[in-house]
């Protein structure tokens, strides 16, 4: 099954609408899908909830939807970067529910497997464990954390092959698949579109079952969050 679209507006096309969950992977501006976020703000959708390692920076990756208002609610486990998500949360703007980040991870992981909650020690004692269940295994205190799911998934992959089947650069693997797991449906950018067949096995990072539809963007900006070094003339 050819899963490949023209471009991100195409794809997205019979997927959006108001109050839907998305899952979008990236951490911090790395493996974001760049033009399917920039088309998702184009479909003028609002009311969302967004599961996300972070919100973008401002004007950039999801900083985009929430300088738009198109953003309800956030999902994350870190925030810093941008000032329009400190400024709408402390406003009473935008709701957000703060994860710890491998409690963030586990719960998309458990929600693609089919799991609807695990208990954790991350987390007891603090703010995060309000109104949640805790339960002693080997003496040692746990909280129960539901696992999440999405209306639909939005992520970024360096090389796929048109049955979906994906490659992740490095560290752009990051939250990519396991939003693509737990998404109902998943549409991925990437920078390289191939054959089915061409990928070696070995090397394919997720398999075609969980990705839905394919936008290939060639040249993305890839932006840096903060520049540690200097370039010399």
């Amino acid at each position: 099954m050819d899963k490949f679209f023209p471009n991100a507006s195409e794809a997205l096309t019979g997927l959006t609408s108001d109050d839907l969950t998305i899952a979008v992977g990236g951490f911090g501006l790395c493996g974001i899908p760049e033009v399917l976020i920039a088309a998702l703000r184009d479909s003028g959708v609002k009311g969302l909830t967004c599961i996300s390692n972070n919100a973008g920076v401002d004007g950039f990756g999801l900083g985009q939807l929430l300088a738009t208002r198109q953003i309800r609610k956030m999902i994350s486990s870190y925030v810093g970067e941008n000032k329009e998500f400190e400024r709408q949360y402390l406003s009473g703007e935008l709701e957000l529910e703060f994860t710890p980040q491998g409690t963030l991870a586990e719960k998309l992981r458990a929600g693609g497997a089919g799991i609807p909650a695990f208990f954790t020690r991350t987390g007891v004692g603090t703010v995060v464990a309000e109104g949640k269940e805790v339960r002693e295994f080997n003496g040692v205190p746990h909280i129960l954390e539901p696992s999440l799911t999405a209306d639909m998934a939005l992520i970024k992959a360096w090389k796929a092959d048109r049955a979906g089947n994906l490659m992740f650069n490095k560290t752009a693997r990051n939250f990519n698949p396991l939003c693509a797991m737990a998404g109902r449906v998943t549409v991925v950018e990437v920078e390289e579109l191939v054959e089915t067949g061409m990928l070696d096995p070995d090397e394919i990072h997720l398999p075609g079952i969980y990705v839905h539809r394919i936008v290939v963007n060639p040249s993305p900006e890839k932006r840096i969050e903060q520049r540690t070094v200097t370039l010399q003339a």
